[in-house]
């Protein structure tokens, strides 16, 4: 598979190199040269074939021919070894749960299978890779323990101070050992703006090999399309026209949801449902893109005023306004909602869901007032102990704690703060 910058001024490049890169020599994000789709015989069949055998045949041709087909298969089979649960809350909602991981966030997915791409690629390899990464909660968390331990690979995880949870907090800066937190002063934006600097500082990168972790990673991003094929596999009997409604921040779940859809997957429409950051969902009103300041809510992890991805959302639809609002609608929420929605889960259906899975909830309830024969899917990207504090402040009730969140929680925090690219650039080089 060839890749190509969407800024169009850098040259094609395969698998490996857009892994390694992280970005193109021209800041373009990188995107694949070709999507075919796959037979309808897949999907018809989908039902006999296991998680892996779905996740292999999806993903092996933007990897080929750079990772062998032996080589694909475990990385595969260590990437999913935890599981994808559909849970219903009524005859048109469901939560699809992606929290069974080691940190207990969406994010696992893409973390663990790049995690293994790049080790394969740098197995040989006597130079180190940096992987520089900005997060707005689950991304460090999930990077820091997917690449854990990985030969010749260092992290940096830039983080925005005070507006991640504590135990969010806790995931990315007790791990130690290849594991480096920089607690920035500032918000996500800032974070995500220094990390992309860093990859055009030829100081930097005459002396290092950088890359990035964040959803800007073709190996980041791409393996998300596997749980919608699952969620897919799971409903497809029951119920013909599914939709899903999912909590954006970056957009880089969305779009892997877009990707899967060209791939074949038999998807009506796309929600992406926004907390106070909004851009997108003022854009598909106003046809105007607007990129602005972040603002703090209780679902940070959507914390994002300049989301990367959606460059690849239009690409995808070929900058083609009509053609985009055809397949995506958008919905902004308030906190106070969001709360309103996450007591309303729980007292209605029983059912606990994090701040960023009530906003997709919210979204499902919007899209169904005027599509009332569809099913909607609200992805549950994170397990709501990681904002204990909002959960429990609204449900009223006691949330036992995971073994995954007890690991870590009367763990030493270790961070360097900075406040600056200057900072970053100093840090990076006496490292």
């Amino acid at each position: 598979m060839n890749y190509y910058s969407l800024n169009r001024e850098a040259p094609n490049t395969n698998f490996t190199d857009a892994v390694i890169k992280g970005l193109a020599p021209d800041r373009g994000l990188y995107f694949p040269k070709k999507i075919t789709p796959l037979p309808a015989s897949f999907f018809e069949t989908i039902d006999r074939k296991s998680r892996s055998e779905i996740a292999f045949e999806a993903i092996q041709q933007f990897v080929s021919p750079d990772i062998p087909e032996s080589v694909l298969k475990t990385i595969i089979e260590e990437t999913l070894s935890f599981d994808f649960p559909i849970v219903k809350l009524n005859d048109h909602i469901s939560s699809l749960e992606l929290f069974h991981g080691p940190t207990m966030a969406f994010k696992d997915v893409g973390a663990r299978f790049m995690a293994r791409c790049l080790g394969y690629f740098n197995q040989n390899n006597a130079n180190d890779i940096t992987v520089l990464v900005a997060t707005s909660g689950d991304t460090g968390g999930a990077v820091a323990n997917g690449f854990l331990g990985v030969k010749g690979v260092n992290v940096v995880i830039l983080y925005p101070s005070g507006k991640v949870s504590d135990i969010q907090e806790k995931q990315l800066t007790t791990l130690g050992q290849n594991i480096t937190a920089l607690e920035v002063d500032g918000v996500f934006d800032d974070c995500q703006d220094m990390v992309k600097k860093a990859f055009l500082d030829q100081s930097i990168t005459n002396k290092m090999q950088l890359t990035s972790a964040n959803s800007i990673n073709v190996a980041r991003w791409l393996p998300q399309l596997f749980y919608f094929m699952f969620a897919y596999q799971q409903l497809h009997n029951e119920h013909d026209d599914i939709v899903f409604s999912i909590p954006s921040g970056n957009f880089g779940n969305i779009c892997a949801g877009m990707i899967a859809q060209q791939l074949g997957l038999p998807v009506k429409h796309f929600i992406a449902a926004n907390n106070a950051n909004n851009v997108v969902t003022e854009y598909l009103t106003t046809r105007k893109y607007h990129p602005k300041p972040s603002v703090q809510t209780i679902s940070n992890a959507m914390d994002v005023g300049n989301p990367s991805n959606f460059i690849r959302i239009q690409e995808i639809y070929n900058n083609d306004f009509n053609q985009l609002k055809n397949n995506l609608s958008s919905y902004s929420y308030s906190d106070k909602e969001t709360k309103d929605a996450l007591l309303e889960i729980y007292e209605q259906y029983n059912y606990i869901a994090d701040p960023h899975g009530a906003v997709g909830y919210l979204g499902c309830k919007a899209h169904l007032k005027s599509h009332n024969n569809v099913h909607c899917v609200f992805l549950e990207t994170a397990h709501p102990t990681k904002f204990l504090n909002v959960v429990e402040d609204v449900i009223q009730t006691k949330i036992e704690l995971p073994h995954q969140i007890k690991d870590v929680i009367d763990k030493e925090k270790v961070a360097t703060k900075i406040s600056n690219y200057k900072d970053l650039k100093a840090f990076l080089l006496r490292s």
